[in-house]
């Protein structure tokens, strides 16, 4: 179809009617961007390979009680979760964490203590602040007192943070402070992230200013009165917010819009490979769940979905399975680099353990990488109302396992094992003797977590990625290996991704 007038609304839904978009994959990036087609008026079908919808966000029964078994929250920057938690009428479910505070562990010589209050990515403001200097010790503490005496940096000299913060404040801050943080966050060593991106502004106040304590300073002095609220400052992270029943609320909210939208959505059907057709694209798929042959099911849920047509697809999948579909179709993405991704595993414990109500070691604690199994625990019952509520006179804990050149400790195990080992770090990292019979029920998630925008080199592969994949014309790619991790990136990012398919669709 022609349009005679590209502005003239009615000749623009008539085509959008016309366009049959199909989405492979269901985490939040396809969900969104099979959303933004919908709500133009195309027609959209969504697979998922697995039997649920959500991707990295989804549901536990932990014996009765729901939680969230990958994402808990999201982070506020930017407002673009919010902005559409509003849109979808769930503004009234949004919720803060719980004021408190968070804990390293596997402290050489000092076992656990609280995070200092008062850094940037863990590196301190005042090196001699007591609750630093209970950490990083007397000779850690002169050793980065040397940062104030020595000659700053030119802008953009350093990109690498561990490097730029051994150089300057020792070794000790690093590997006992900031590294903890960087592993927790991001999966990463402190060395592979990028200053620039982690930290915006660091490096230029550490060249007006003259030191990068004095930088860390000046940053929080500058910024909004709330992001220097004394609870925001005790937990890397803590300028996010969570939803009251869980993230999964946010991806039932988004199926039900795409219902309401006319678009399908199909679990339990996997795409196995996409080719180029005449007049659009081939999408070849099968089913890869039994389905119960007595449950009721849509006439489309059923039929046979070995080939699909389709006038464009977005990729929404994982960057392993991306590029193993579009290899064909799109060449010159194994020209774009790769991103290493590690392989993360949250093990969910529901216990009997009346000691840990009185939150012993705050909202959750990080670990000094090498000292423990575990990279991270999150004490759920501590950090969220609505989860202590639900949980009565029971405890919820996080153990987080693996990071970025480091598998899971747990990926071997069977799942008894691994609740077991989990329990037995949560313990270790709580201080809080946990025997066996306190182990009520269990959850083990496994997946995998997209490099981070902030880890040095990720911009530019991502950017090639994305450009090989622009340049055929069909087709986009949304999701965390191309955004950078987070629904505050993920969500943005798809949307845009999935306006330009739409507007090359409609317009060109």
């Amino acid at each position: 179809m022609t349009v005679d007038s590209p502005r003239d609304p009615a000749a623009l839904a008539a085509r959008a009617a016309e366009m049959h978009v199909v989405v492979i994959g269901g985490g939040i990036g396809g969900l969104i961007a099979a959303r933004e087609c919908a709500k133009v008026g195309m027609r959209v079908t969504l697979l998922e390979q697995a039997d649920a919808v959500g991707g990295a966000i989804r549901r536990a029964d932990l014996a009765g009680v729901m939680v969230d078994a990958g994402a808990e929250s999201f982070a506020t920057r930017g407002g673009h979760v919010r902005a559409l938690l509003s849109e979808l009428g769930l503004e009234d479910r949004i919720v803060a964490p719980e004021a408190g505070s968070a804990w390293l562990a596997g402290i050489p010589g000092v076992g656990a203590a609280p995070l200092p209050v008062g850094g940037i990515l863990g590196i301190p403001a005042n090196p001699f602040q007591d609750d630093v200097r209970r950490v990083i010790g007397w000779s850690g503490a002169w050793r980065a007192y040397l940062d104030r005496v020595r000659p700053p940096l030119t802008i953009g000299h350093q990109l690498s943070l561990g490097k730029l913060v051994a150089s300057r404040m020792g070794a000790k801050v690093r590997d006992r402070l900031v590294a903890p943080v960087t592993t927790g966050v991001y999966s990463a060593s402190p060395d592979d992230v990028d200053v620039d991106v982690a930290a915006p502004g660091l490096n230029a106040a550490l060249t007006r200013v003259g030191s990068l304590s004095g930088a860390v300073q000046a940053l929080r002095d500058a910024a909004p009165s709330a992001a220097k609220a004394p609870e925001a400052a005790k937990a890397p992270g803590a300028a996010v917010e969570g939803l009251n029943g869980g993230m999964s609320v946010l991806v039932d909210a988004l199926v039900e819009d795409l219902r309401r939208l006319g678009a399908e959505v199909r679990t339990g059907v996997g795409v196995h490979s996409i080719r180029r057709a005449d007049d659009g694209w081939t999408v070849m798929a099968e089913i890869t769940t039994d389905r119960d042959p007595d449950a009721e099911a849509d006439a489309d849920d059923v039929a046979d979905p070995s080939s699909i047509p389709a006038d464009a697809i977005i990729v929404a999948t994982g960057e392993t399975a991306a590029r193993a579909l579009l290899t064909a179709a799109v060449p010159a993405l194994a020209d774009a680099e790769p991103s290493p991704s590690p392989e993360i595993e949250i093990v969910t414990l529901l216990l009997d353990a009346p000691l840990l109500r009185a939150a012993p070691r705050g909202t959750g604690v990080l670990t000094v990488p090498g000292s423990h199994t575990a990279k991270a625990l999150t004490h759920s019952t501590a950090k969220w109302r609505w989860v202590r509520e639900a949980a009565g006179d029971r405890e919820i804990v996080r153990v987080s396992f693996g990071a970025q050149g480091e598998p899971a400790a747990t990926a071997d195990l069977d799942d008894d094992d691994a609740a077991r080992l989990a329990l037995r770090e949560a313990s270790a990292l709580l201080g809080v003797p946990l025997a066996d019979d306190a182990l009520v029920a269990a959850h083990r998630a496994r997946y995998v977590q997209s490099q981070p925008a902030s880890i040095i080199g990720s911009g530019e592969r991502r950017a090639a990625a994305r450009a090989a994949v622009q340049a055929m014309p069909g087709v986009a790619v949304v999701g965390a290996w191309l955004a950078g991790t987070g629904l505050a990136q993920v969500i943005p990012d798809a949307t845009d991704e999935a306006d330009r398919l739409r507007r090359t669709l409609l317009w060109e």
